[in-house]
Formats: C-alpha cells, structure tokens, sequence
C-alpha cells in the first residue's frame, strides 16, 4: 500500500491549482481516491505524450475508468466515467526509449463537463467535486467499518497488514480511502465508493459492500 497520512486533501495546498482542462488518462480497471499515491508505468506513445505536456505544464492527469465495452476503441476514445480522480505528478522518471515511470498524489474527485480530442490523448474541461460535510466520520461508523474489515480480513494473508495500518491511527479520510482502493473490489464497486458525495455515504457505501461480500461468503446470497 501507498498511503501517506499527512497528504493534504485539494486545497490545502494554497501555491497549488488545479488546471480546469486536464489531461485524461482512463484505465479499464484503476479507480483513484484523492490522498492516495499512484504508481503508473506510462508506456503507450499517446500517453508518453500526456505525461510531457502535463510535466511541462499544469502537473496535473485526470485519471478516470473506462466503460464496458471500451476494448472495442480502446486505441480510439470510448466512454468513460464523468467522475473521477485528480492526480498531481509528483514524480517522473524518463526512461531511455521514451517510457516513463510516475507516481501521482490523488488531490480532488472532479466531474468531466466538455472532452476534447485535438491532441492525440483525450483532454477535458472539468469541475472539482470536493467532498461535501465534515472530514471525520461519527465514531459508530468508524467503529463499524473496522469490525466489517476485521471479519472480512480474518482468512486473509493480507490481515497482519490491515492490523497494522490500523494501529498508526490514521484519519478516517485515508481509512475510507485506503480501504476503497485496496481491498479486493470490483473497479465499478470502487467507482460506486468514489462517486459518493461526502466521507461519511463513501463509509456506509463501503460497510455495505463488506456486509454483502461476507453474506456471499457464507452462503446467502442478496442482502435481505
């Protein structure tokens, strides 16, 4: 897990903006949370050109998941979700055939409001959507994810992990967000947890999946 607590959630950062027009790099099954750091080996010439321009200019990507259906135009633009992830680069290594290796740091959800395809990657205007209501969950909700995440993790080689990111005492934004992209989810379950307009709905939304998945466990199979 890439995870920083101290990473400052979009806007904290008062010498820093986020362009309105953003490069778009969609992915079939990567969904980005803002406070967590992203990995990304960038390969494909289209997306070597994105990652030179957003370097030279705004260093910002707009990360996003593909559609079903996208294999049929991958190499052209199919749909994607409007809503995804602002990744601010904070590291880019040039290889020496042209690749590149970047990490981003996930700053503010956004919507997309106008695509723009001039260039040879996807571009677009978008509109941040920062989470609405407080930045801290009600300890019952808390109290519930954990014990949700403790039954779901007891078969699992990756519960000594969990047990101790838990034991740093991190905030309940990266909780919530660590969770959503960690666990084994669907990337449309994770879309669902990220188009959740507040910390404390993304909370529920993720309680419930856990429920359900540890019902799909035990043989009942819907949630009644």
């Amino acid at each position: 897990m890439q995870i920083n607590p101290d990473c400052p959630s979009a806007g904290e950062d008062a010498a820093f903006s986020v362009p309105e027009r953003l490069p778009v790099f969609p992915l079939p099954n990567v969904v980005f949370f803002p406070r967590m750091y992203l990995p990304l080996h960038i390969f494909e010439p289209r997306y070597r050109d994105m990652v030179a321009d957003a370097a030279a200019g705004g260093q910002c990507v707009g990360m996003a998941l593909l559609k079903e259906g996208w294999e049929e135009d991958y190499y052209g633009n199919p749909p994607i979700f409007d809503m995804g992830c602002v990744g601010r680069l904070m590291s880019v290594q040039p290889l020496p055939d042209g690749r590149f290796n970047i990490l981003l740091q996930g700053l503010s959800r956004f919507e997309i409001c106008e695509q723009f395809y001039e260039k040879r990657y996807r571009q677009a205007r978008v509109r941040l959507k920062p989470d609405v209501g407080p930045v801290s969950l009600e300890p019952a909700i808390r109290e519930t994810l954990v014990r949700l995440l403790d039954s779901y993790m007891s078969e699992s080689d990756d519960g000594r992990q969990w047990e101790g990111f838990l034991r740093q005492g991190v905030d309940d934004g990266v909780l919530v967000h660590s969770l959503a992209s960690y666990l084994d989810l669907t990337p449309l379950e994770k879309q669902f947890l990220m188009e959740a307009d507040s910390l404390h709905q993304r909370a529920r939304r993720l309680s419930d999946l856990l429920e359900f998945k540890l019902q799909e466990r035990g043989g009942v199979k819907g949630w009644g």
